[in-house]
C-alpha cells in the first residue's frame, strides 16, 4: 500500500502568507479608497496654526467620525506638514479619503466665488467679504485704499465707483490685495475708450457717471425706467437745477428705510444732500450695476425735469416738464400716502 503524500508545509506557509497579504492589501485598498457618502458637498476650513489634533477634530466634525478619521490617518501617514494644510477645502460625495488627505498635504484648496456688488455701502461689502475670507474687513479696507488710489481715485468717497458687480474666484487664504487687483482690473477693462468718450460728452467723469447711476438705482427699481430717470437728472445738471433727489437725503441721514421724506429731513446738512448742494454728491450712494451705468451713458433724450412716484404704487413715476404739473402729480401721490397711513 502506497503511503499518502503529505502537503508541503512550506507551500502551505507561503499560501497563507500570500492570502494574508492579499487580504491586507484588499483591506488597505478599501481603507484608502473609502468614499465620502454625505448627501451634499461640505466645505471645511483649516485656520493658520491649526494643530494636528484640531485638524482631526475638524475633519470628524465636518465629514463624520468614520470618514474624517480615515482622512486624518492617511494625512498623518504621509508625514504631512500641518502648516501646509492652512486653507479651505470642499469634499464632494464620492471623493476618496486618500484624495482628500492629499489635498490637505499639498494645499490643493477649493476656490470660493466672491461676489462684488449688490451692497449699499462699502462697509457692508467689506464686512460681507471679510466674513468669507481669511482676511478681515479692516485689511480689505486698507488694501482698497492703497490699490484704488494707485489707479487714479483721489478720495475714499469715490471708491464705490470701482466696485463693479462681478464675481471672482479666490482661495480662502488669498490676500485682500489679490482681490483688489482683480477689482481694479475689471474697472479698467469696463471703462473702455468708447464709454469714457460718452461720459465726456455728458460732461461727466466715470466716477460722476457711477454717482448718478447710484441715485438712479435708488430712485427706481424698474430697470426699464432707469435710462429715463437718468436723462431727467442730466437735464437738471445741464440747466443748473439742483437734483433734489430723495435718496441722497436718505444717504445723508444714514437711513434707507425712510418711506416718506419730510421738510425737516430736506434740511439735513451734508455734501450728499442734493436739496442743499448743487451738482452731484461727492461719490456714489451705493454700488451700482453696469447696466445702469450704460443706461446713464445712453440715456434717451426727453424734456422732463420733474418726477414723482405714481400714486398706484407700481414703482414707476410720473414725469413733468413744468412745476405746476409736478405739484399736481405730487399731490395725488401724497394723498395716497395719507390714505395708506404711510408716515
Amino acid at each position: 500500500m502506497k503511503k499518502k503524500k503529505r502537503p508541503n508545509k512550506w507551500l502551505i506557509v507561503v499560501l497563507c502568507v500570500l492570502a494574508a497579504g492579499a487580504a491586507g492589501a484588499w483591506m488597505a485598498w478599501r481603507y484608502i479608497n473609502n468614499t465620502y457618502t454625505g448627501p451634499e458637498p461640505v466645505r471645511f476650513y483649516v485656520p493658520a496654526g491649526t494643530s494636528p489634533q484640531a485638524l482631526s477634530d475638524t475633519l470628524s466634525a465636518r465629514l463624520g467620525q468614520g470618514f474624517g478619521s480615515r482622512v486624518y490617518t492617511l494625512w498623518k501617514a504621509q508625514k504631512a506638514d500641518p502648516a501646509k494644510a492652512y486653507g479651505s477645502y470642499v469634499v464632494n460625495p464620492g471623493d476618496k479619503a486618500i484624495t482628500v488627505s492629499r489635498n490637505l498635504r499639498f494645499n490643493r484648496q477649493t476656490p470660493l466665488r466672491i461676489a462684488v456688488g449688490n451692497a449699499r455701502t462699502l462697509d457692508q461689502l467689506y464686512r460681507r467679504i471679510g466674513s468669507r475670507m481669511a482676511f478681515s474687513a479692516q485689511s480689505l479696507r486698507h488694501s482698497a485704499d492703497s490699490v484704488l488710489r494707485s489707479i487714479g481715485f483721489t478720495d475714499s468717497t469715490q471708491f464705490a465707483a470701482a466696485f463693479l458687480p462681478y464675481t471672482y474666484e479666490l482661495y480662502w487664504t488669498d490676500s485682500p490685495a489679490k482681490l483688489m487687483s482683480q477689482v481694479a482690473g475689471s474697472y479698467k477693462r469696463f471703462w473702455t475708450d468708447e464709454r469714457r468718450a460718452k461720459a465726456r460728452k455728458l460732461g461727466l467723469t466715470p466716477t460722476g457717471v457711477a454717482t448718478l447711476a447710484s441715485i438712479v438705482e435708488e430712485e427706481t427699481a424698474k430697470a426699464d425706467e432707469r435710462p429715463r430717470v437718468a436723462r431727467l437728472y442730466l437735464n437738471r445738471l445741464n440747466k443748473g437745477i439742483k437734483l433734489q433727489a430723495d435718496p441722497t437725503v436718505k444717504f445723508a441721514i444714514g437711513d434707507f428705510a425712510i418711506r416718506r421724506i419730510s421738510g425737516r429731513m430736506l434740511k439735513t446738512p451734508s455734501p450728499y444732500n442734493t436739496y442743499i448742494v448743487g451738482g452731484l454728491p461727492p461719490g456714489p450712494i451705493r454700488l451700482v450695476e453696469t447696466t445702469t451705468i450704460d443706461g446713464v451713458l445712453d440715456a434717451p433724450q426727453h424734456p422732463y425735469i420733474y418726477m414723482c412716484a405714481k400714486e398706484d404704487f407700481s414703482g414707476y413715476h410720473n414725469f413733468a416738464t413744468d412745476y405746476k404739473s409736478h405739484i399736481a402729480n405730487a399731490r395725488r401721490y401724497q394723498a395716497e400716502l395719507n390714505k395708506r397711513n404711510i408716515r
